[in-house]
């Protein structure tokens, strides 16, 4: 009982310390959580494909709470950060190194043509969309496995841990994205070699910059991918391959 009341006074020291990193997170949540509700009640089928019948809501203030535990054990264990000032969107920029790549397979194949949400809604429903792809793709299996592996592998540092945890949760978007590809005979096998590989090493690139900075970076890594992948691009396609 001791134990546990000093590692909650701890808690309770780093959420007051830590103030401006849950503010900002919450800030972001909230700012979420409104895109989600506008683009709900416009549209209550939009987000189905991506969360099945789950309300868009309900999954997303989840997240967002999961995410409030997640990065308290992140911080308390003063292994990476939600917000720094001064970082964000550091970076940020080669993200359109990423999307260069995806255009030349959408050129050359042709991805379908539902595969973007049109403009405007896509303004409002990228960014949600991006949250949840972070938590769940990122800070979740990043902080299971950092946990998981400090416990089991005691005498190995911190620093290697971590490496080997980057590289694994950098494995888990593409594998899905491919995985939900490989059933259509749409895609050749250099395709889908190519996609997995772009969107790997784009994963790999945004838990490097969560681990220099902070989440908040990450985030807009994946914002500016979207922003002239899904909106600019997505826009433009629907013109010139259709």
């Amino acid at each position: 009982m001791r134990e546990t009341a000093v590692d909650m006074t701890k808690i309770a020291e780093i959420i007051s310390s830590d103030r401006s990193q849950y503010l900002a997170y919450i800030g972001l949540s909230i700012g979420v959580l409104g895109l989600t509700g506008i683009l709900y009640y416009s549209d209550a089928l939009l987000f189905q494909r991506f969360i099945g019948e789950i309300n868009p809501l309900i999954a997303f203030f989840i997240v967002a709470v999961l995410g409030v535990g997640l990065f308290t054990i992140l911080l308390y264990r003063g292994w990476l950060a939600i917000y720094q000032k001064g970082y964000l969107f550091r970076y940020s920029g080669l993200a359109v190194l990423f999307v260069i790549a995806s255009i030349l397979v959408d050129l050359k194949v042709g991805f379908p043509a539902d595969i973007n949400i049109p403009f405007p809604k896509s303004l409002a429903f990228y960014p949600a969309i991006g949250f949840l792809v972070e938590i769940i793709f990122h800070v979740l299996p990043l902080t299971i496995l950092l946990v998981s592996l400090t416990a089991i592998f005691k005498k190995i540092s911190y620093a290697n841990i971590l490496w080997t945890c980057i590289l694994i949760v950098a494995l888990l978007e593409p594998v899905f994205q491919v995985m939900s590809m490989v059933g259509s005979n749409h895609f050749p096998i250099w395709a889908l070699a190519m996609i997995w590989v772009n969107i790997f090493i784009f994963n790999l690139a945004q838990l490097l910059i969560f681990r220099r900075y902070d989440f908040i970076s990450m985030y807009s890594f994946r914002l500016v991918y979207y922003l002239v992948w899904h909106i600019v691009w997505g826009s433009i396609r629907l013109l010139i391959l259709l």
